[in-house]
């Protein structure tokens, strides 16, 4: 009987997203510029961006021409993902495939909110994705800024998270992230204006990203990252720039399970009274205890409740 070898598609990584098409760097390091093919498009997906930055793709190039079609888009391990500011989608996929994402928030022009922190690490932790917090900009502080730095620093390291205060003017610290990021795929996220480009810069030169300015009326930055982007680094490993972030709201998150995603409530879930204890207003709560004992911040506890009315 005679065998017929049907030849497997390449596979390569999405490097680069602008809605419409794709860079894709295949295992010999080459880039191509690819499109995707409609069949995926219909096939039910409710998000705003079907193959996302860290994608690992199956390709064909086009008869006759340079560019090349998207067939498949393999399993991911994890992604970190959103809820879409776009109403008639559900969702909105910020990277995938990561080992680690590194949330840059601010004290200060502009100011993070812990809401906005602690969203973005419920999400990683449904995903199981180390998160590092760095508070940029810490050369402006002053020392009520820096005392609120120091207190949420605290609590973020009493529950797993690293965290520390860098900058990307002067250095301070770069060299600890730039440890932690070695040899791994990274995704940095955070608000506009924050600074994620200025430390990216710093980390690696070589990479020269465009950095924005920061309005001195709104103390809000303007978005410089239009487009996700995945940059090989001179230390080794990869860092996926990301377009700043106005609200991160969670997406596909259930009540049941939410409570899980926080390390320290996770921890004394198993003393409540009740087995499906919402952690609101149930009598003999370890967690609403632990908030009154001061073992569990009052404002992370806060900040879970608000999750919970969304």
């Amino acid at each position: 009987m005679r065998r017929i070898f049907v030849a497997k598609m390449p596979i390569g990584r999405v490097i680069k997203s602008t809605g419409s098409w794709y860079d894709v760097r295949d295992d010999t390091g080459k880039v191509l510029q690819c499109r995707l093919r409609g069949k995926i498009r219909i096939n039910g997906l409710r998000t705003t961006n079907p193959v996302a930055v860290g994608d690992l793709v199956n390709f064909e190039k086009e008869r006759d021409k340079e560019t090349c079609v998207i067939d498949k888009i393999m399993p991911r391990s994890n992604v970190i993902v959103r809820k879409s500011v776009n109403l008639s989608k559900e969702s909105h996929i910020i990277a995938a495939n990561i080992d680690q994402a590194i949330l840059v928030a601010t004290i200060a022009q502009p100011r993070t909110s812990t809401g906005f922190i602690d969203r973005f690490t419920v999400t990683a932790e449904a995903y199981h994705i180390p998160v590092v917090i760095v508070f940029n900009k810490c050369d402006i502080y002053n020392d009520e800024q820096n005392a609120m730095a120091e207190e949420l620093m605290k609590v973020y390291n009493g529950i797993g998270y690293q965290s520390f205060m860098i900058s990307a003017k002067t250095g301070f610290n770069c060299d600890r992230l730039q440890n932690l990021m070695t040899n791994k795929i990274n995704v940095f996220s955070g608000h506009s204006g924050v600074g994620k480009s200025a430390l990216v810069n710093r980390l690696d030169p070589n990479l020269n990203i465009r950095v924005g300015e920061i309005s001195e009326v709104h103390e809000k930055g303007k978005h410089t990252t239009t487009f996700a982007q995945m940059h090989q680094l001179c230390f080794g490993g990869y860092i996926i720039d990301t377009p700043g972030i106005k609200e991160f709201a969670l997406f596909d998150m259930e009540k049941e399970t939410l409570a899980q995603r926080f390390p320290e409530m996770r921890a004394l879930m198993h003393e409540c009274r009740f087995n499906n204890c919402t952690h609101l207003h149930e009598p003999q709560c370890a967690i609403k205890k632990a908030v009154e004992q001061h073992l569990i911040a009052d404002w992370r506890y806060a900040n879970y409740c608000n999750m919970m009315d969304d």
